[in-house]
């Protein structure tokens, strides 16, 4: 808790809160649908934000997220650790004992953590840790720590998140394969949508996939690498149509190993913030199918995160 010898928090200047009132989709999602990346923000009061936090944001509450899965019409939500509360698992692990099996968590770990914690971060309902490699967002860990950490949860069953750009993906690209367990890239590995969806840059990104099948990727944040926007700015007939190509190939081509998420409450945003029932909307673009959606909204994150 916050003492009186503490500082307010004060969030990051600029800042963009999550949209308060989101439609209701349009979209009917498949039953037992699972948003599959998504945060908890604090509150601070009672989860204070790392010291070494790169930013600082507004608080999003374990509350608020149930409240939105239930709007948009999902059954279940991934909760991954988000960067400003560093290795204090304790606002996530706080969301997943609250939300019992409705929920599942990633969390970031030290390479000091005790056997007992890992536990009773499995116990919470921990699956997986998160590997950030976006160095505006978290400080450099050496590799060798990493992979370390890897080993160390491989007979957890839990898996590996990574969070990178696409014009590192080629230094990265040895370390992602040689990881012993599973391995989950956020968010298509952040391809520059300019370009051509079958120019060399994301070339490398679905070698890396077909070539590796422990390698996963997130269809998700459109509202991250669009150029093109939202249909408010432009009056188009659905959002984030330049990212759609991407997401849709690694939809069709790798069915059984990708997942969707909102990201809400959408941090670091700079120049719009998402309508959460816009983007279940998106889902038909990238998944057209039933069997597609039920591949991606159902039957994969049940597999990785409750089998």
């Amino acid at each position: 808790m916050l003492t009186n010898h503490e500082p307010p928090v004060t969030k990051t200047p600029g800042w963009l809160d999550f949209y308060p009132a989101p439609s209701r989709p349009r979209f009917v999602l498949p039953p037992g649908a699972v948003d599959a990346h998504c945060h908890v923000f604090g509150p601070a009061a009672q989860f204070p934000y790392a010291p070494e936090r790169k930013y600082t944001p507004c608080d999003a509450s374990k509350e608020q997220l149930f409240a939105l899965r239930d709007h948009l019409g999902f059954a279940k939500n991934v909760i991954v650790q988000a960067t400003c509360h560093g290795s204090d698992n304790r606002a996530l692990a706080d969301a997943l004992q609250a939300a019992g099996e409705q929920a599942r968590g990633v969390a970031t770990v030290r390479r000091d953590i005790s056997d007992a914690e890992l536990q009773a971060l499995h116990a919470a309902g921990v699956r997986g840790t998160r590997f950030n490699f976006v160095k505006r967002l978290a400080d450099f860990t050496p590799r060798e720590v990493l992979s370390e950490i890897a080993h160390r949860i491989a007979p957890l069953g839990w898996h590996v998140v990574v969070y990178f750009e696409a014009q590192d993906l080629p230094e990265l690209y040895d370390f992602f394969t040689s990881l012993p367990t599973t391995v989950v890239v956020d968010h298509m590995g952040r391809p520059d949508v300019s370009q051509p969806v079958d120019g060399p840059g994301f070339a490398l990104f679905l070698k890396m996939m077909r070539e590796h099948p422990h390698i996963w990727s997130k269809v998700s944040c459109p509202e991250r690498l669009s150029l093109s926007g939202p249909p408010a700015l432009h009056g188009e007939t659905h959002a984030y149509r330049d990212v759609i190509p991407f997401a849709r190939t690694l939809v069709e081509q790798f069915p059984d190993r990708v997942l969707w998420g909102t990201d809400w409450p959408h941090p670091n945003l700079k120049d719009h913030m998402p309508d959460d029932g816009l983007l279940v909307d998106y889902i038909p673009h990238i998944a057209p199918s039933a069997e597609l959606q039920q591949k991606l909204l159902v039957d994969n994150p049940l597999r990785l995160y409750w089998s």
